[in-house]
């Protein structure tokens, strides 16, 4: 019996330096070396996923923007992905009228961009901007009406809970949404994805492509309920949402105490 393995990464394998720990990476390492089927699942992109887990090798598929993609970690190939249909055009349309100007993801001309306007940027956005500076993928435009070009399968509104709040209720049920403060910032985020684009949905694809029996995730985070909901064993850290861990088979040590990769070294068993 295979099983696949799938860690959040923020709040979760990551520490709060936005690191995996030296120890981390040696366990992963070791035990995916020894036959350990190991991913991750993130709404971080691979780039910054990757140079957050520079200290991992594990050569396997990786889902990324909560679970929009799901990319290989050797070549950066996608291997399954999901975007918005042409309803999205009404829906970034409503959160211009909401006085809303979110940072927007998409492939466009081939290459994968993010789109935002500077001059309508909250002081939330410019933080997070500002720790993505020289990113590749940086696409700055003149106005709200160029944030509809390309394919679009991601969007990052960050702005005050009284604006977004309304938004999310509006669309929970429509698309796969996420509302949470960011746990380096305490900002307020909205994303808002198509509704195949979830962590579970993807686990669910990984699973059948890796041809693996069981699933055991570990997550921190509300946006990990759909995967924990899926998963045969679900695991949080310590220092996860309250919410989170009524979902959880059990609690274990946190981030920080490098709770994943110690459960991984007491608990796997080489077949």
């Amino acid at each position: 019996m295979k099983t696949l393995y799938v860690s959040d990464l923020d709040g979760t394998l990551l520490r709060s330096d936005e690191t995996t720990s030296e120890y981390t990476n040696s366990v992963i390492n070791n035990l995916t070396d020894r036959g350990m089927i190991f991913s991750y699942a993130t709404a971080r992109s691979l780039i910054t996923a990757k140079k957050v887990t520079s200290g991992l090798r594990a050569e396997i598929p990786l889902i990324v923007y909560n679970g929009a993609f799901i990319v290989d970690n050797v070549t950066g190939e996608v291997l399954a992905a999901n975007y918005f249909d042409e309803s999205v055009g009404s829906v970034l349309d409503d959160l211009f009228g909401n006085q809303i100007f979110p940072i927007v993801y998409a492939r466009i001309d081939g290459k994968e961009k993010f789109s935002y306007v500077p001059e309508l940027c909250t002081d939330g956005m410019k933080k997070f901007l500002l720790s993505r500076q020289g990113d590749v993928r940086t696409n700055i435009v003149k106005s709200a009406e160029n944030l509809k070009v390309g394919d679009i399968f991601y969007i990052t509104c960050i702005d005050s809970p009284e604006k977004l709040k309304s938004l999310y209720d509006k669309y929970k049920d429509k698309f796969h949404c996420v509302y949470q403060k960011d746990i380096y910032t305490d900002e307020q985020w909205l994303e808002i994805m198509p509704f195949a684009a979830s962590k579970a949905n993807a686990i669910k694809q990984l699973q059948e492509l890796l041809e693996c029996d069981r699933v055991v995730a570990f997550g921190d985070g509300r946006n990990d309920i759909d995967m924990f909901e899926l998963a045969d064993e679900s695991y949080a850290v310590q220092n996860a949402d309250e919410q989170l861990k009524r979902y959880a088979t059990s609690v274990i040590s946190s981030n920080d105490e490098d709770g994943v990769a110690h459960w991984l070294e007491d608990n796997y068993i080489v077949k």
